[in-house]
């Protein structure tokens, strides 16, 4: 009998092994209580607006219009832009004449932008090689007309 009571003491609530779970209860609460301040705080916070100062004799800026560089499913470019009395001109060119016409356009309005619209069927590599043509003669603002949904 000696012998089987010292097999159940052994087997019983005096043996402990070490214990290898961690508790996250405690972490988890932390976390929690940290999003619900920032869940509350958040509206809080004032977005950052910038208030201009106002001036008497401001003037509003003349913003150039555009050249607007079309180009058509065959290929074909077309340019149109207002000349210096104001009217609008559209000309038919190749590349070749596109090239010349946005060096000399450059020189006397150098900011004015230019705006590539293509029709949807054109090759994004035609756009591309005339969007680089025109950074190539200098344009420094170049863009893509899109028709709104």
């Amino acid at each position: 009998m000696a012998g089987s009571s010292l097999r159940s003491s052994m087997r019983g609530g005096r043996s402990r092994r070490a214990m290898s779970d961690i508790n996250v209860v405690p972490y988890i609460d932390v976390m929690l209580v940290l999003l619900v301040i920032f869940m509350v705080t958040a509206p809080l916070v004032a977005p950052s607006i910038v208030n201009l100062p106002t001036v008497g004799g401001a003037s509003p800026q003349q913003q150039t219009p555009p050249v607007v560089v079309n180009i058509r499913p065959d290929g074909n470019l077309s340019v149109r832009y207002k000349d210096d009395a104001g009217a609008t001109q559209q000309e038919t060119m190749t590349r070749a004449d596109l090239n010349s016409f946005v060096t000399d356009r450059e020189q006397s309005h150098p900011d004015q932008p230019v705006v590539i619209a293509a029709d949807k069927t054109v090759k994004y590599e035609v756009v591309m090689n005339v969007m680089s043509d025109l950074k190539a003669r200098g344009v420094k603002r170049v863009g893509l007309l899109v028709k709104p949904q």
